[in-house]
């Protein structure tokens, strides 16, 4: 989306940089060689269908390597550009810090609509594409390791780690080259969902802090929260389906391409989903009022709202008309560096993209522990615990019956209690503590310093310190 004088996604990522390394005290060589990015590489090949050549163009960008490998996602979309590659790639830097997840940052694009092509064409472009990148190790278990991003999934990982064995015959960590596979091709319980669990354990983190909720004009919890949902593709599916059915917020409205669908009485996202899944849009859904102008709902009163689609819908010319007290970067970049102050000045927290959408790389990260362990989480422990539990609720029930008390445990207790932790569980209970951790790390610094009024500055003091401190590390 084009706004006059507004910054483009990338000028708008180096501004939140530099305003944020403006309160640091880096020598000016560091600042320098963290904000650049280090390498981009360009291809452009052909493939045959359809009786004739087509070629297709490609990017890689490498932000990073104060730690390697490298990760981040690789997108399927007509709107991919070397700038836009670049900027992700530094927000993925930046964003893997903040987690504590090993990598550096890197992201990777096709310009391509993924819905012009049938299954087995899109197969042969992926192929070709992900070959290109393997040959010149852009794509390798210890140097360079994508995930899905925006038109990609699980299906697209599956023939990128296929293309990798194929090349690397011998490389017994091959499946590590990529992570969002689907579970029987090396992938993880939990990955799919992996992105809006964590927006959601992000909200539940800050609804733990009653200064953080005062903050935002609000107060309570999230339960009754009326909440605004732009792109109800993976992430804001999940995240908004989790709110819905977990937290007891409300659905009040879901903007999708055709326009957009409002309820004051909260809508069914399962519905919803089902219903675009059926129709490729939300016209005609019968249980809701449909607004042709989609994004004029980001300006509909609620208590929180989830922009979980582009970059750069909140801008220069709808930042002053967006009401809502809470906004959570679901998407990358959703929120121009303009408009960001216009909503700050109006006392709007914005939870950022940075921190709110790192759930996807975080349950990646423990995919690619998995590959390379060669062993699923809980397979070891999962028995032993319930045993250890069993014997608590055994010799409880042999004092019970000694004592001869009428007192007894609830079933649903002895049930859920004897419950070891299996591979869902524990990557749950991972993303929780890294979502939890990252944030009191972020707002730590966001109530302690007088310099920093929001979390967005705050969250990239945080990073660029841990990336500061790798590089310091290597000699740097």
């Amino acid at each position: 989306m084009s706004v006059p004088n507004e910054p483009s996604f990338r000028e708008s990522v180096d501004l939140m940089f530099n305003r944020a390394v403006a309160l640091m005290d880096l020598p000016p060589g560091l600042e320098e060689k963290i904000r650049v990015c280090n390498a981009t590489y360009t291809v452009r090949f052909g493939v045959r269908l359809r009786g004739q050549i087509h070629t297709f163009t490609g990017y890689r960008s490498v932000h990073s390597e104060h730690m390697e490998p490298v990760k981040g996602g690789i997108r399927f979309a007509m709107g991919v550009n070397q700038d836009e590659v670049e900027a992700l790639a530094a927000l993925m830097t930046y964003k893997c810090a903040l987690v504590e997840a090993p990598f550096g940052g890197s992201k990777g694009g096709l310009r391509i609509d993924p819905r012009e092509w049938d299954e087995h064409e899109l197969e042969q472009i992926t192929r070709r594409f992900a070959y290109e990148l393997i040959k010149r190790d852009l794509i390798n278990p210890s140097q360079n390791v994508p995930a899905p991003d925006m038109g990609t999934g699980e299906r697209e990982m599956a023939w990128i780690a296929d293309q990798y064995k194929r090349m690397n015959t011998t490389d017994i960590n091959g499946r590590a080259c990529v992570t969002g596979k689907p579970i029987n091709g090396g992938g993880i319980q939990g990955r799919t969902e992996a992105t809006g669990r964590g927006v959601q354990y992000a909200l539940q983190e800050f609804f733990r802090h009653p200064e953080d909720i005062k903050a935002a004009g609000m107060s309570g919890s999230l339960d009754g929260k009326r909440v605004v949902v732009q792109g109800l593709g993976n992430v804001g599916y999940h995240g908004a389906k989790f709110l819905q059915e977990e937290d007891g917020c409300l659905i009040t409205g879901i903007i999708e391409r055709d326009g957009a669908l409002v309820s004051d009485t909260g809508l069914d996202v399962e519905s919803v989903r089902n219903w675009i899944g059926k129709h490729g849009g939300v016209a005609g859904y019968p249980d809701a009022t449909y607004v042709e102008d989609g994004a004029s709902v980001l300006e509909k009163d609620c208590d929180i709202l989830v922009p979980a689609a582009l970059e750069g819908v909140i801008n220069l010319s709808n930042a002053e008309r967006v009401t809502a007290p809470l906004i959570i970067e679901a998407a990358n970049g959703p929120v121009t560096a303009g408009a960001n102050e216009i909503l700050r000045e109006k006392g709007c927290v914005i939870i950022p993209d940075m921190y709110a959408n790192a759930g996807g790389v975080t349950v990646s990260y423990f995919e690619w522990v998995k590959n390379l362990s060669h062993i699923r989480f809980g397979r070891l422990g999962r028995r032993q615990e319930e045993a250890r539990h069993q014997l608590i609720v055994d010799e409880l029930e042999r004092l019970d019956e000694y004592s001869g008390s009428t007192w007894s445990m609830t079933p649903d207790f002895k049930k859920k209690y004897l419950r070891g932790a299996g591979e869902l569980e524990l990557v749950r209970s991972g993303l929780d503590d890294t979502m939890r951790t990252a944030y009191q790390q972020i707002r730590d610094v966001w109530h302690a310093r007088e310099d920093v009024t929001d979390l967005r500055t705050a969250a990239y003091l945080v990073s660029i310190g841990k990336v500061a401190d790798s590089y310091r590390a290597l000699g740097l």
